[in-house]
């Protein structure tokens, strides 16, 4: 038996919830996003991800504030319902959906690449698979896979950070302070690291289960995204200065590449496996949090009511969760989407824009909101910011979400 209509069972704590969050944020982003990041920026690198950290903050501050409002499964899909309407919130549920199932195809693509690379869509399907059996058992135990991850992750970028730095070849002249390819490099580049930073949105996603959530979500969102830019900086730091700007936006794997360079050749296999469970991670992130949007929709109608279900033993969307892996694995048995997902970071930029924008109408006190107006300009920046084909398919996607909300006010108003 299923129940519809049931409320998730609130089973994680403030450490469940910041490792869900350094999950998505620590994953395989890191080792891919710094070279693209520095083909845009160059010697501007850091600068590019001091403005992805500034608009991260303020973005992250807002979702804080409205989570503990909120503790309802969603995120900002609800936020924007409840704040600024019913269109807001439907068009903050689309964007997340739609680019963030190409994202965990990606991601299940990054897996199988690391893995077996003249086999990486069946490994990609595997692990699609496996990792929506993980979530289908309950979030709890997502939360612990999560947990070996995150210590596994970590341990690998700490391993590449201490033998960058204490290697010959680091070189401080190399860190670059100016900025080489202007202000539109700069902020092209924040644009390409916040997608890597989004991830602090999984713990508003899964505001239902969160024990005590009105404290809970707004201690962990800060601290998981501080010490996710703590490990960037420290990564992005370790990588210049041995491979430099230059090198580091031609490396087609930039970790890997700065420990070859370091003189490490036999950390190179530990940084492709590490890569490979950092990918893992942030597909059990993503599908969890994709599932309890698609949850949030399908309650409200704007999907189909059948996924509305909650499991009476596990308690979870297991419905949703089932249709988003279904689809997942499709894609990643199909279409290689790695190098199609720009419109992504330009939908998760539109998410939390109307984030800020929810967050800006909770006090009329000016000093309340200069962070939301700061986050809103700062994703509306950035989202324009990013290559122009990003920026065309992205609003394409956005629009094609508008239109169908608009003929199903239609077809309900003939009805």
């Amino acid at each position: 038996m299923t129940s519809s209509g049931a409320e998730l069972r609130r089973t994680l704590g403030l450490g469940d919830a910041v490792v869900i969050g350094l999950g998505s944020m620590i994953g395989a982003g890191v080792f891919a996003a710094l070279g693209p990041a520095a083909r845009a920026a160059g010697s501007g690198l850091l600068a590019g991800l001091a403005v992805a950290a500034v608009v991260a903050y303020c973005n992250a501050t807002s979702s804080a504030r409205l989570a503990a409002l909120y503790p309802a499964s969603g995120g900002t899909y609800v936020y924007g319902r409840e704040r600024l309407g019913a269109f807001w919130g439907y068009q903050a549920g689309w964007s997340f959906i739609v680019g963030k199932t190409a994202s965990c195809a990606a991601m299940a693509l990054t897996v199988g690449t690391y893995v077996w690379p003249s086999h990486a869509h069946a490994v990609a399907v595997a692990a699609v698979v496996a990792l929506t059996a993980v979530n289908y058992g309950g979030v709890q135990k997502s939360a612990w896979v999560t947990r070996v991850i995150v210590a596994v992750v970590l341990a690998v970028l700490a391993s590449v950070v201490v033998g960058c730095l204490g290697s010959d070849a680091a070189d401080a002249g190399r860190l670059g302070v100016g900025l080489s390819s202007g202000v539109s490099g700069v902020l092209q580049a924040a644009g390409l690291l916040f997608f890597a930073f989004a991830g602090y949105a999984r713990i508003a996603t899964l505001g239902e289960e969160v024990r005590d959530p009105a404290r809970t979500i707004p201690r962990a969102i800060p601290l998981a995204l501080g010490i996710a830019l703590t490990v960037y900086a420290a990564v992005a730091v370790a990588v210049l200065s041995v491979l430099g700007p230059t090198g580091l936006g031609l490396a087609p794997a930039p970790l890997a590449d700065a420990v070859r360079t370091a003189g490490l050749p036999g950390l190179v296999p530990v940084v492709r496996a590490g890569a490979a469970v950092a990918a893992l991670g942030s597909l059990l992130a993503l599908i969890l949090g994709v599932s309890r949007t698609t949850l949030a929709m399908a309650r409200d109608r704007h999907l189909p009511g059948a996924l509305a279900v909650v499991h009476p033993r596990f308690q979870v969307p297991h419905r949703a969760e089932l249709a988003v892996g279904a689809v997942v694995a499709v894609l990643a048995a199909t279409v290689d989407v790695r190098g199609a997902i720009g419109f992504s970071s330009f939908g998760v930029l539109a998410y939390y824009a109307i984030a800020n924008a929810s967050a800006w109408t909770l006090s009329p006190v000016p000093a309340s909101r200069i962070v939301p107006v700061l986050g809103l300009l700062g994703c509306v920046t950035l989202a324009f910011a990013l290559p122009a084909v990003s920026v065309i398919v992205g609003a394409a996607v956005l629009a094609v979400g508008a239109a169908a909300y608009g003929v199903r006010l239609w077809a309900a108003a003939r009805h």
